[in-house]
């Protein structure tokens, strides 16, 4: 019976998702383009907290818990409480729970970093801020890049959701200028607040930033093929091979590790990139591999375990399995480059480094 289809597609599907106004404008673009996939079909949402919002005191590098903004999402579809889970898909660990997988990446949204201004240096860029302003972000990743760019500045940590973090940037003097993700700002209608996007020369981003991505389970494989049809294609073939470097570096969606992926002339480009909290140390590989030219050929639906095979953890099983095989061997690739260079002596530092912040805040 290798052949016969496995679950069903609920006559409600359960969608889990954080509670901010972020979160639920990604869940509700999700449902959208999947109701006009499916206009029959009904959704109901269901949110929670999770620990990464809950916990606004600290820097996410040193919460010193994986899975910030998922564990608990992932208990509920564990447990059969949601039958679906929208992501931001830099938020989603490596690897995931046993049983799961992505079954859904959107077409991306701007990847890159962008810098966001307080009312008072409106009209400034990072290269013309003055020596000692403050710039405010808790990642690891766009502190050591920008130190490395801009020594002259300051950095401070600062949390919360979007709006929360807005705030703090406008009332309380605290900061000249916030860094963020450019696809979080537009998402938000906020894209006017972006005063300068941060290119891969200054500042690579976080590994799949600008995708939201679709968890369930992988034995519900008609639901799996329900979401399939979501998939960007290029989109995908980032991921999984960003998600494989992340993997192979062993590397959490806190570590200071940047990438930049291009899907083009047929060919799939990775550069990746570890980093010393402080900006000093930095290994650096690019690698391209030439892509089949099925990549963009859909594959008649099939049940059979090879068609659900998983790629850095995403599956798409009506997809190129030859394209998405070479992304996740380039990712690996530029990976393990990367180690023999001396990433793992950067990253194993850096490890360190924010294991002794938080004993010490502790």
């Amino acid at each position: 019976m290798a052949d016969e289809v496995v679950g069903e597609i609920p006559q409600v599907i359960r969608v889990g998702s954080r509670k901010s106004e972020l979160a639920m404008i990604q869940t509700n673009t999700v449902i959208e383009r999947l109701q006009k996939l499916y206009p029959t079909q009904t959704f109901d949402v269901v949110t929670m907290e999770t620990i990464g919002d809950t916990i606004q005191d600290k820097p996410l590098s040193n919460i010193g818990v994986t899975s910030l903004f998922t564990k608990e999402l992932e208990r509920a579809l564990a447990d059969d409480k949601v039958d679906m889970i929208v992501h931001s898909l830099k938020d989603l660990p490596s690897v995931l729970p046993d049983g799961m997988a992505i079954a859904t990446v959107c077409k991306r949204d701007d990847p890159h970093d962008a810098l966001v201004l307080s009312p008072k240096h409106a009209g400034r860029t990072l290269e013309t801020l003055q020596p000692g302003s403050v710039v405010g972000t808790s990642s690891v990743r766009r502190v050591a890049q920008l130190k490395r760019k801009f020594p002259l500045v300051e950095f401070k940590d600062v949390r919360g959701n979007l709006n929360t973090r807005l705030r703090k940037l406008d009332e309380s003097g605290n900061y000249a200028c916030l860094i963020l993700a450019a696809a979080g700002l537009h998402r938000m209608g906020w894209e006017h607040r972006i005063s300068q996007v941060l290119l891969p020369d200054v500042c690579m981003y976080a590994p799949c930033q600008g995708a939201m991505a679709v968890e369930c389970k992988v034995a519900n494989r008609r639901l799996v093929q329900f979401l399939s049809r979501l998939h960007d294609p290029v989109t995908l073939l980032q991921c999984v091979c960003e998600r494989a470097l992340l993997g192979t570096l062993q590397g959490g969606c806190s570590a200071p590790v940047a990438v930049d992926s291009q899907v083009a002339d047929g060919k799939i480009k990775l550069t990746g990139a570890a980093f010393s909290l402080d900006g000093s140390e930095c290994v650096q590989e690019m690698q391209s591999v030439d892509l089949p030219p099925d990549l963009l050929q859909k594959m008649e639906p099939s049940n059979s375990p090879d068609s659900f095979q998983l790629y850095s953890f995403i599956i798409a099983p009506n997809l190129s399995h030859n394209a998405l095989h070479a992304a996740e061997q380039l990712g690996s690739t530029v990976a393990t480059a990367m180690l023999k260079n001396g990433a793992d002596k950067i990253l194993e530092a850096a490890k360190q480094e924010i294991d002794a912040r938080r004993n010490k805040t502790d």
